[in-house]
């Protein structure tokens, strides 16, 4: 029986970055994947969506060029080769999860991996046994699958999960999308882009409702102005299937509604992948779906560990990451810091993009904070001007005594790229002054940044 010092189930981000990084200390590692390696993110969520997203940005640009003096005539699209692109995308990462772990010696165990006892582990594939390994200790990184609604299971065909709404040959002429979290928004803009009429039922106050209201009202009106319904406050009652197409009741705060759609796009969380691994037998605590662990990712059983979504919130690809990593560290008796879950960047990648890292306004003033806001917009930014993309504005907020930056919020062009320059900052502790004497390019459209910073103490210059 082969014997590993690691053996990790499943190869999503949180697991294959773990395994890499337990290779690198010494450590002999053997993955555990029954499907394409790089999980759930690689070949079915982050990455290939935002190859679809990419489409929709370029088609809405072409639509817009005459703005840049550009003639452009017979636009159109090719919906297939669009969704073919995306695929191909997440065909090549996968291929490169597939050499770095050649690259570094770790071993990819085809099938599905359960436990016989917590240092041995089966793996099977067409529900037989074609291997069993024992190992020093394991990690579960299986990820998370869509919830369903209650009663209303997923078909694929008509009920979506976002998997399934990746794979459409065509646009629907009418999508309800069930949930306007960043995976709602995110195929809002992108249906609505090649002509889907869309309709987005939440049940929460705001749309992105961990965001900043600020933030989530600008991004609202913007996809209203493209034609998108939204209907937030919003409970749905059921959900039939029609002859060609769904049927969602909705009790909205203005009374009962009926949204009729070629396809329902349910899109109300995650769910942890723990069945049939044999967590049962083993007495591995398990909360609604999500493995309990302690700050070191290790469950109530000696040597099992688990990171990433099957664990919970927050639910995010680079969070499972940083996770797998700090549990390899520790177990090779690393000291290090532990995931510093105050500073995890969040990143919704419609038009405009909206990104935050840290507290939001409404969470200082709940934790009865003094604090400083700054913002600025980025119609009085040169190179977002330049861009044509002017929508939105950075925000930032401080702690009034001290300076302390405790929360960035940005809605507008590559909002995504810009927050990263905040999560150093807040990593270091910056103050709003240091961010300020902090030199930013010009013409940059991190300019807003500093200048946010800036219009909080009354120092900035170009507003």
């Amino acid at each position: 029986m082969v014997e590993y010092d690691l053996l990790v189930i499943g190869s999503g981000p949180g697991g294959y970055e773990a395994a890499i990084r337990a290779a690198q200390l010494g450590m002999k590692v053997g993955v555990v994947e029954r499907d394409r390696l790089g999980g759930i993110c690689l070949n079915w969520g982050c990455v290939p969506t935002k190859a679809l997203l990419r489409s929709a940005e370029i088609a809405q640009l072409l639509n817009r060029a005459k703005d840049f003096g550009l003639k452009v005539n017979g636009i159109g699209f090719d919906f297939s080769a669009i969704i073919r692109r995306s695929r191909e995308i997440a065909d090549k990462l996968s291929k490169g999860v597939a050499y770095l772990f050649r690259k570094n010696n770790v071993e990819h165990l085809q099938g599905f991996g359960r436990f016989v006892n917590q240092s041995t582990v089966e793996v099977l594939r067409d529900e037989k046994v074609v291997g069993t390994y024992r190992a020093k200790r394991v990690l579960i990184a299986t990820g998370g699958k869509p919830k369903s609604l209650p009663g209303v299971p997923f078909d694929h065909k008509r009920i979506l999960t976002s998997t399934d709404a990746m794979l459409l040959e065509s646009p629907p002429s009418k999508m309800v999308i069930i949930g306007a979290g960043p995976i709602g928004i995110e195929f809002a803009y992108f249906y609505t882009t090649f002509g889907t009429k869309v309709s987005i039922i939440e049940m929460m106050p705001t749309i992105l409702p961990l965001e900043d209201i600020e933030i989530t009202k600008h991004l609202a009106a913007r996809l209203s102005k493209m034609g998108i319904e939204i209907f937030v406050e919003s409970r749905v009652e059921t959900v039939e299937l029609a002859e060609s197409g769904v049927r969602v009741s909705v009790a909205t705060r203005d009374g009962a509604k009926v949204f009729d759609g070629d396809v329902a796009l349910v899109a109300v969380g995650v769910e942890g992948n723990v069945e049939n691994i044999g967590l049962e037998s083993l007495g591995v605590e398990v909360n609604r779906s999500f493995i309990k662990v302690d700050e070191r990712y290790r469950t109530n059983i000696e040597g099992i560990y688990a990171i990433g979504d099957v664990i919970g919130a927050p639910m995010l690809a680079h969070v499972a990451s940083a996770e797998g990593i700090a549990a390899v560290e520790w177990m090779a008796g690393i000291d290090r810091q532990p995931v510093n879950y105050s500073n995890i960047p969040s990143c919704t990648y419609a038009v405009p993009q909206v990104a935050r890292i840290g507290i939001t306004e409404q969470e200082a003033l709940q934790k009865g904070l003094e604090i400083k806001v700054g913002r600025f917009p980025f119609r009085a930014n040169g190179k977002s001007l330049a861009l044509g993309e002017s929508e939105g504005f950075a925000k930032l907020i401080f702690d009034a005594k001290y300076g302390e930056l405790l929360g960035a919020h940005i809605i507008g062009p590559e909002a995504t790229e810009l927050i990263a320059e905040l999560g150093v900052a807040k990593t270091l502790e910056s103050t709003a002054k240091e961010i300020i004497r902090t030199v930013h390019a010009h013409p940059t459209l991190s300019e807003a940044i500093m200048e946010a910073a800036a219009q909080a103490y009354g120092e900035a210059i170009n507003i």
